[in-house]
Order: C-alpha cells, then sequence, then structure tokens
C-alpha cells in the first residue's frame, strides 16, 4: 500500500519546519489525520500485548489475529519486537494478511534467552516469514551488549539465513559512534525521536531530517530506514518537547508527508499505548500509540 499524496490538501504548504499548520483549523488537522492514515503509511511498529501485559507475558495467536487486524487497513508494513513468548507467531500471520514483515529478535544481558530468540529468529526467517530482521534492538544505547557480542549475532544469522537481509536497531547517532556495527549490517535501522531529545515540536522535523541525514552519511551508502519515530500524546514534556494531541497530530503528518516526497521509509511508533512503558519512562511512555490500549484510534475515526 502506496502512500497516498492526494491525502493532502490545500493548506498544507510544506516549509522547512514542515507543513504551515497556521491555516489549517483543528478539523481540517483532524481530516488531513484521517486521510493520510487512510491512504496508508508504510510501516508501524507492532506489540499485541493487550492490558495489564507487557515483555514476558505470552502473547495468543487469537489476539495477534485481533490487534493485526486493527491495523492491518493502513500499513504495508509492521515491525516485531521478540521472536518469544509466541511473539515468534507475528510474522507468519502478518503475512497471511498480505503484510510485510521487519521481525526483530529481543536481545539483552540475558545470554540464555539472546539464544532463544536468535533461534526462533532463524526458524521464522527459514520459514519465508520474515522480510527485514533486525537483531537486537537499542542494546548498545542500553549497555547490554558490547559492539563485538552484537556483531556476533549478526554474524551468526546471516551464516544461518544468508538469503534474508539483516540490520539492527538504534538510535541513529550509534551508527555514528559504532561504525563497526554499521558495517555488519546489511540495511541501517535508526531510530529517530526528536521528542527524547528535547526538540520542540516546531523544529522537529528539520530535527528528524538531521537525525536521518546523519544515519545517511554514517550508513555509506546502504539503505537507511527509520525504524521507530513518534510523539506521544500525553505525559512529562522533555525539555522543550511537549506532548498533547495538536503536537502528535502535526508530528505524523510532517513525517509522512516528508517520508512521502523523499521516498523515506518509516516504520511509526507505535500501534498502542502500552502502559508497561511507564516504568522505563514515565508516565509519558504509555502514550504513543496511534491507537489507544483498547485499540480505539485516538484522534477521531476513519
Amino acid at each position: 500500500m502506496s502512500q497516498n499524496k492526494a491525502a493532502y490538501g490545500k493548506g498544507t504548504l510544506m516549509s522547512l519546519a514542515g507543513i504551515d499548520f497556521s491555516v489549517i483549523s483543528q478539523e481540517e488537522l483532524l481530516a488531513l489525520f484521517h486521510k493520510t492514515l487512510s491512504g496508508g503509511i508504510h510501516g508501524i511498529s507492532f506489540s499485541p500485548y493487550m492490558e495489564g501485559q507487557g515483555p514476558r507475558a505470552i502473547v495468543s495467536e487469537a489476539q495477534i489475529r485481533e490487534r493485526l487486524a486493527i491495523v492491518q487497513p493502513y500499513v504495508s508494513w509492521i515491525r516485531s519486537f521478540s521472536c518469544t513468548e509466541g511473539n515468534e507467531n507475528i510474522p507468519r500471520i502478518a503475512h497471511e494478511k498480505g503484510l510485510k514483515t521487519l521481525v526483530g529478535a529481543w536481545l539483552a544481558d540475558d545470554r540464555d534467552k539472546n539464544e532463544e530468540e536468535l533461534a526462533n529468529i532463524i526458524e521464522v526467517a527459514r520459514a519465508g516469514h520474515a522480510d527485514i530482521v533486525a537483531i537486537g534492538n537499542e542494546v548498545l544505547l542500553r549497555g547490554d551488549l558490547s559492539a563485538d557480542e552484537l556483531i556476533d549475532y549478526i554474524q551468526r544469522f546471516k551464516h544461518a539465513v544468508p538469503e534474508v537481509e539483516v540490520g539492527y536497531v538504534d538510535a541513529y547517532f550509534e551508527f555514528v559512534d559504532h561504525p563497526e556495527v554499521t558495517a555488519a549490517c546489511d540495511v541501517i535501522l535508526a531510530n529517530c525521536y526528536p521528542f527524547w531529545e528535547g526538540c520542540s515540536a516546531k523544529y522537529s522535523l528539520v530535527y528528524m531530517k538531521d537525525m536521518y541525514r546523519r544515519a545517511l552519511q554514517a550508513a555509506n551508502g546502504k539503505k537507511v530506514i527509520i525504524s521507530e519515530t513518534g510523539w506521544p500524546n500525553i505525559g512529562t514534556a522533555t525539555g522543550a518537547a511537549l506532548p498533547s494531541e495538536v503536537n502528535a497530530i502535526r508530528y505524523f503528518l510532517n513525517a509522512y508527508k516528508w517520508a512521502d516526497e523523499e521516498g523515506v521509509e518509516i516504520f511509526y511508533f507505535s500501534s498502542f499505548d502500552e502502559d508497561w512503558k511507564v516504568e522505563d519512562e514515565g508516565d509519558v511512555g504509555a502514550y504513543w500509540g496511534l491507537w489507544d490500549k483498547n485499540g480505539i484510534l485516538k484522534y477521531g475515526q476513519v
């Protein structure tokens, strides 16, 4: 499903800082959001957790199907984060629904668990259900693994399934700081979050463009995909970055208008609000979804 250029109507002049929202009413803003989402976005981060669940919870095929059915009409790709506790079934079910898959293996400082993740993602890829594989997510940022340890996991996957593109997901600057990891990847999967760096919503698109540019320079000709970006609608501010419904909608619109114009592949974060993230990210962590924790679109119905 390609993004729909016709979704953008009058009053959407794109400046360096993004769409000129001063000429768009609140009603028009919501209408533009609905048209953009209905026209189709490239991809979205997908965790099937229901209320009260989080990492290490067992997810059933039924809930995967229920949650996927909500987002499927609006995306071409799904990004998953883990290949254990039932999450290894997400890629197969997504393929059944005609979606492409960026499949993640969650690595941390638990070496036994890492081996289970690696074995399962190899099995998923060999079964033909992974279009791109991500070995690890922000392990360098968290300090869970060294660069050499991470590269070893990447190389072991490559040896097992050489025909599938493999990358690693982390903040854009980690690919600048760790060229050896960048060199080990077939594709660069860069997380770009102006919010977490305290950037005002007004300048967030310019900031994200610079993040992407830095990742492109580090990639040295390899493809760069924005594996995560987004804006929360509720919670405590980070510096000049203020969570609000208006800022969340504007960020989404700017991101996908730019993506459409420049051919940038973006996986939006995230599908659903997730209460469990409060423990690690504070109150704002629970409110990054386009849909709430009950699967209701937060910004009106499309």
